[in-house]
């Protein structure tokens, strides 16, 4: 059994050109079920999307994805895999998987996949959540934004201690092996409380 009970993979409707990025996704998979963790992502059938989800839901585990309405004719190709829960928008969407996971894993992807693992680095560092965030980095293919990051902190924006919310590996092991390991070291820019506003005071804002 893993620490976490639902991980949320990023990863791409799309599967690269080469056989490694798959290989990456259905490795990922195959270590979620042997860990008995559920999987919440972004509900897509094709691409990773489609092996990693196929891969825990076939393996036993739960799988929920969350897509937006007007991207299901794009990124769900005959039946869909697990449950599917349907949202409005983006904001949505994002705001749906981060509630409902406890950690979070980037398979190599494009600017949604990027965007996506951004803003969960950026939540972490504001205080609106502690989970770990996890890089699989296959064959280098995330060594240019490590760079950038270590870049961030050299140039002074990014601190040191906010650097160590990246959390990188090259194997599906590794990484939630660090990841289970992971304690923030980060000072938070607000506490998480300040981040729950109640609707009533959603106009104080």
């Amino acid at each position: 059994m893993g620490k976490f009970k639902t991980v949320c993979v990023f990863c791409g409707s799309n599967s690269g050109h080469r056989k490694i990025f798959s290989d990456a996704a259905l490795q990922l998979g195959k270590e979620l079920v042997e860990r008995k963790m559920d999987l919440v992502y972004g509900g897509g059938s094709v691409g990773l999307m489609g092996l990693v989800s196929q891969t825990v839901y076939d393996g036993g585990c739960h799988v929920l994805g969350v897509i937006p309405k007007a991207l299901i004719p794009l990124e769900i190709s005959g039946n869909s895999v697990g449950q599917v829960f349907v949202v409005s928008n983006m904001h949505e969407r994002k705001a749906e998987m981060a509630r409902r996971a406890d950690a979070f894993i980037a398979l190599p992807g494009g600017y949604g996949t990027m965007e996506e693992l951004l803003e969960m680095i950026t939540w972490s560092q504001l205080g609106i959540h502690d989970k770990p965030v996890g890089l699989l980095n296959i064959d280098g293919y995330y060594d240019c934004l490590l760079r950038l990051f270590d870049k961030g902190v050299e140039e002074g924006f990014i601190t040191l201690s906010a650097r160590n919310i990246v959390i990188s590996a090259k194997t599906a092991t590794e990484l939630i092996q660090k990841m289970e390991e992971y304690i923030p070291l980060h000072n938070q820019v607000a506490p998480a409380q300040n981040w729950k506003v109640g609707e009533n005071h959603a106009n104080d804002l």
